[in-house]
């Protein structure tokens, strides 16, 4: 089982292109086009690769939930990466700051960013391939 894909409404894909293709340099745009939702003219975006994309609708309004708070809502999404410095380079370099650091722990590293539209992201690299450790609090 794996997850396929999570679709963000957004409201510019070029400026989460930016982040996004600074995370993850090897992704590609898969698929794009225009549809209606509900009413609303929208360009959406696939980025990604074979396995996995983002879907992206351009037709976000308003402000995404506050972090700090305690509204329904979407709180994080992760993704596993090898060297979480290189991730952290690219993103600093295109422009984006680490949001905040993860707990220290002894066989993972991970850190957060808030995306273009409020949505935090966290990068999480293992150095360990035991599950009992890497799961471990």
């Amino acid at each position: 089982m794996y997850l396929e894909h999570v679709n963000l409404v957004v409201k510019n894909i070029d400026a989460s292109l930016q982040f996004y293709r600074a995370a993850f340099p090897h992704w590609k745009v898969r698929s794009e086009g225009h549809s209606e939702w509900y009413g609303k003219p929208r360009h959406w975006l696939h980025f990604g690769d074979d396995y996995h994309y983002l879907a992206f609708s351009d037709h976000g309004e308003g402000e995404n939930r506050v972090l700090s708070g305690h509204q329904v809502g979407f709180g994080h999404f992760a993704y596993v990466v090898n060297c979480i410095d290189s991730v952290i380079n690219r993103l600093s370099e295109a422009g984006f700051k680490v949001d905040k650091d993860g707990q220290a722990h002894p066989h993972r590293k991970n850190v957060y960013f808030i995306d273009p539209d409020g949505f935090e992201v966290e990068f999480v690299e293992y150095m360990s391939d035991l599950p009992t450790q890497r799961n471990s609090d």
